[in-house]
């Protein structure tokens, strides 16, 4: 069964209808895909993002949070949650996984939305190989297309999802990953469509945890790479979905962006020669984005000669999209309530990075987060906003400390490490693959033979097993 194509009126607003929508649009161009069109750099960026969430898996996969989303889910099933025996349905491996890698903030991100990519899309698509049996090819083009579309979604209208208060690593990624699963699973173009459509009434994701520290946010990906799957398979079956889910007077943005004006184009336009995927950032710190360029600073400053103590105060320039995510209300980010609540304050990043000499896994924990040397350094950062920062189009950072005896230190970052400015190379993101490895407990062999299998991975039928442990 298939909508009919010929009223192109909405019976609700009365608003004309495109002949053919933007989901349309998106289908057409993901299944065509095909892993012989893809660049060698393509390819090798798609192996490096997925080590890159494996070794997030392996090192969230003792924490409480995923000991959470574990215990509320029911066990058994052929899909692999990395760094457990237990086995799972494609959807709960998909929520294990995806709340996982993006748990400690360590994953990656592309720049232009902001948006995190490989979070979402890879429990997806890994979990629906196990399930439905998918050729590793299948699986790569599902990947490359979700990662990439997910980017491409972000720069539509940036920063009005996150202004309107939903994160939209969330909202997005719930779309981008039922279209990868869809390409990995081989929908035919109706079914694809209609799968978009139910995606758009199960995307979700508010951002009031920034208010207390709350869990919510590590959910996030998880959920959204469920939601893939499922819409996925209720298109499948026949399941009809709105065609106009993003650009409709009651679609996605207008939902979630609160416009529906913005540059569609921008999601097709070059698409397959024009890689977005290729500009994303991987991070070298286990904190928020835009928290990065200011930790680069802190460094730098700590290693001028003087102590916290010797601080008298500190001042940021920093962008306007910034201050109600890092910045306000001041107070709190003085005095983080946890330590996932510290990852979103630039106040406390800038003082543990200063005091600890580091930003990784073990400078966010519940010890940090009541150091007194850490806090009361913390407690004298404060900010202005540079009306002409480039944010989002790059994420910088400035920090200028005055001291008791009034000299002052300053240093500024303009751009994040580990992006397209200044890329990680492979061996510097196999290196923090074997760091997050270790971080959760596996050894150097079972690191090593999972880097050995990586290229593997897309090639024949999609096997995990080796990551039950």
């Amino acid at each position: 069964m298939t909508q009919a194509a010929s009223n192109k009126v909405d019976v609700v607003s009365g608003a004309e209808l495109p002949e053919v929508a933007i989901a349309e649009r998106l289908a057409d161009q993901t299944l065509a895909l095909t892993v012989d069109a893809l660049p060698a750099a393509v390819r090798a960026r798609a192996e490096e993002l997925l080590v890159d969430v494996v070794g997030l898996c392996v090192a969230a996969r003792h924490t409480d949070y995923v000991k959470a989303v574990i215990a509320g889910v029911d066990a058994g099933g052929p899909c692999t949650a990395i760094g457990h025996s237990q086995t799972f349905s494609a959807e709960a491996a998909a929520l294990i996984n995806g709340t996982a890698t993006h748990g400690e903030d360590f994953d990656d991100t592309f720049e232009g939305g902001p948006v995190h990519s490989s979070t979402v899309i890879a429990p997806a698509v890994l979990a629906a190989a196990e399930r439905f049996g998918c050729d590793g090819r299948d699986v790569l083009a599902g990947f490359v297309a979700g990662v990439e579309i997910l980017c491409r979604m972000s720069m539509v209208i940036p920063k009005a999802i996150h202004k309107s208060g939903f994160h939209p690593t969330a909202v997005l990624g719930a779309m981008a990953a039922t279209l990868a699963v869809a390409r990995t699973m081989k929908l035919n173009k109706q079914q694809t469509v209609d799968a978009l459509g139910i995606a758009g009434s199960m995307a979700s994701g508010i951002i009031e945890y920034l208010a207390e520290g709350a869990w919510t946010k590590r959910l996030h990906a998880g959920w959204a790479a469920q939601v893939g799957i499922q819409a996925a398979r209720l298109g499948q079956q026949g399941f009809l979905g709105p065609r106009t889910v993003f650009e409709g007077t009651h679609g996605l943005f207008n939902g979630f962006a609160h416009a529906t004006a913005g540059n569609y184009d921008v999601l097709t336009r070059d698409f397959g020669s024009d890689w977005y995927l290729s500009r994303i950032t991987f991070k070298p710190y286990a904190t928020g984005t835009m928290n990065q360029p200011y930790a680069d600073c802190a460094l730098r400053l700590a290693k001028q000669g003087f102590a916290a103590e010797d601080v008298a105060d500190v001042l940021c320039e920093t962008a306007e999209g910034y201050v109600h995510r890092l910045w306000d209300p001041l107070p709190s980010k003085h005095k983080p309530a946890n330590a996932y609540a510290a990852k979103f304050s630039a106040p406390f990043n800038i003082a543990v990075a200063f005091v600890t000499g580091g930003a990784g896994l073990a400078a966010f924990t519940e010890e940090t987060v009541r150091d007194p040397r850490i806090l009361a350094l913390a407690a004298k950062v404060k900010y202005v906003v540079d009306p002409n920062n480039p944010y989002p189009k790059a994420y910088t950072g400035h920090v200028r400390m005055t001291l008791k005896d009034g000299r002052v230190f300053e240093e500024r970052q303009p751009h994040i490490r580990g992006g397209a400015q200044e890329p990680l190379t492979r061996a510097e993101i196999e290196d923090k693959f074997r760091r997050n490895c270790a971080f959760g407990g596996w050894s150097e062999a079972q690191g090593a033979a999972f880097l050995k299998a990586v290229p593997g991975l897309f090639t024949g039928t999609v096997n995990l097993t080796a990551l039950r442990s």
